[in-house]
């Protein structure tokens, strides 16, 4: 089940124009093949903030084939980005993706645990990310929120995809073969703690699969 009206959500993806030629046809090779990469709605508002807020460096957990972080180094020529894989397979096809379109010089990519890499950024003194976007193991979503926040400063913006997960962090009526208890329960507790911190500000919104984003104010 669509978290929102399937008739909605097919006439906005018929608005939906990919940023450039290459990256309509990665993002249709991916989708063919199953590879779990943001959906356009997602897209589509992922890029007009990054317009808006024009984030100097982006930190993306969950890089999948490259195809999120070649978007957002593309929309924003001013953007570094740094994007952590924990497989190693998938890494190798980021790797290879983002040489494709030129964009190597712009996007680091780190092959391990997104906790595990953040740590040993923010232990190395590195910079600050303007946003941070977490979109890899569900169920992990608090332990990498608890490491990326030691690399976010005020007005960081955190942008949590996937956290209605088809509806079943609502109600777990929608998990019909009951095969996803833990990972609802981690979302619902997760969801619960981001919004209940007294230095961010959240919204949960129903785009693409659910967005949380939240606003650092400490």
């Amino acid at each position: 089940m669509n978290i929102t009206n399937e008739k909605v959500t097919q006439y906005i993806d018929e608005l939906y124009k990919p940023l450039t030629q290459e990256l309509g046809q990665l993002r249709m090779k991916a989708e063919e093949a199953n590879v779990p990469i943001i959906l356009k709605d997602t897209e589509s508002l992922l890029l007009n903030l990054i317009r808006i807020h024009r984030p100097k460096r982006i930190l993306e957990i969950g890089t999948a084939v490259g195809y999120s972080s070649s978007c957002f180094a593309i929309v924003y020529d001013g953007a570094e980005v740094v994007t952590i894989e924990y497989n190693e397979e998938t890494y190798e096809t980021a790797l290879q993706n983002i040489e494709n379109l030129g964009l190597s010089d712009k996007i680091t990519v780190y092959h391990g645990d997104g906790g595990e890499v953040i740590e040993k950024l923010y232990n190395e003194g590195s910079e600050p990310f303007d946003l941070i976007f977490i979109d890899a193991a569900k169920s992990h979503y608090k332990r990498f929120w608890d490491s990326a926040i030691k690399l976010a400063h005020q007005d960081t913006i955190i942008v949590s995809d996937n956290v209605l997960m088809k509806a079943m962090t609502v109600s777990s009526e929608y998990d019909i073969h009951g095969k996803h208890k833990t990972n609802i329960r981690k979302m619902q507790e997760y969801v619960q703690y981001i919004n209940e911190l007294d230095y961010c500000h959240t919204s949960v919104i129903p785009v693409g699969d659910g967005l949380a984003i939240s606003v650092i104010d400490k």
